[in-house]
């Protein structure tokens, strides 16, 4: 559902931005750049999302075995294939998943996330990402910002064109009021579009997180683990200096200390409401 309704919304705005500069072959040249992105990132966005947080994969033996027995035994508990396991070298706590599907399913922790919690709490934190791999949420979030960055490239090329005499041309050709009220739509759609498709992708964001903080406390049937996991990382106010903002969202918790965002434009829900659900879930 999500990438017909992708498909019309770039086939709608190839079309717009075709008719206020008068060129037809705007639109088949959108779908097909748009088609090709989905198809590339969906295969090899695990690759590059590693790639940029510079995570290695470790190997079954000390100092990472018990990594790799926690992750043993929440796939075998989740039903899920083991995932393969990274470790990004830096001192922040933190975690995400990535993959096509939980057969291609990769776990990344970072060492600082090693050092500073106790086995409950790791437990917590791996079940929350098996979580979301069980959910599916690496396959549609990997989608989600494929499909967001298209957008925004798209939008952003009809406007440096509008700037370059683009939006001129078609003006003259349309025929004056219409070609202009034409080229205010098109602008209009263009500064607006990237907005509303990366507030819906940070909605669905945040969304998953509250399912897989659920999920991963059934799995464990412990959510005191994930709770103190994620009061330890949200106090540790050290930045994850592997990130940045294509990745953040994949993190259990934001990598960006510090900064006060607005929720609508928040990867992750607030920390407190995540605890606070959780802790309800002891109490009943």
């Amino acid at each position: 559902m999500l990438l017909g309704l992708f498909l019309i919304f770039v086939i709608g705005l190839g079309w717009v931005f075709g008719q206020v500069f008068g060129a037809a072959w705007i639109l088949p040249i959108a779908v097909i750049f748009a088609l090709s992105q989905a198809l590339i990132s969906y295969y090899y966005s695990d690759k590059i999302t590693l790639a940029i947080s510079r995570a290695q994969k470790v190997p079954r033996k000390e100092p990472f075995l018990q990594l790799h027995r926690i992750v043993e035994n929440l796939a075998i508990t989740a039903g899920l294939p083991k995932p393969a396991i990274y470790v990004i070298s830096d001192s922040a706590p933190n975690a995400f998943a990535t993959g096509q599907d939980p057969k291609h399913a990769v776990i990344a922790v970072t060492t600082g996330l090693l050092e500073k919690l106790n086995k409950n709490e790791l437990q917590g934190v791996i079940s929350h990402e098996m979580s979301h791999i069980g959910n599916y949420d690496i396959r549609l979030m990997t989608i989600v910002v494929v499909l967001v960055g298209v957008v925004a490239l798209l939008s952003d090329w009809f406007l440096r064109w509008s700037f370059w005499g683009g939006g001129r041309r078609s003006r003259n050709s349309e025929g004056g009021q219409a070609g202009a009220i034409l080229l205010l739509i098109g602008i209009i759609l263009a500064v607006l579009a990237p907005l509303a498709a990366t507030l819906i992708q940070l909605a669905i964001s945040r969304k998953r997180e509250f399912l897989a903080d659920a999920t991963g406390a059934l799995m464990t049937r412990y959510p005191g683990g994930l709770a103190s996991a994620l009061e330890k990382i949200s106090q540790d106010q050290e930045p994850l200096e592997a990130a940045n903002r294509a990745t953040a969202h994949l993190y259990i918790a934001n990598p960006f200390k510090g900064k006060n965002v607005s929720i609508l434009f928040s990867t992750h829900p607030p920390i407190r409401e995540r605890i606070k659900a959780l802790r309800e879930m002891i109490s009943k």
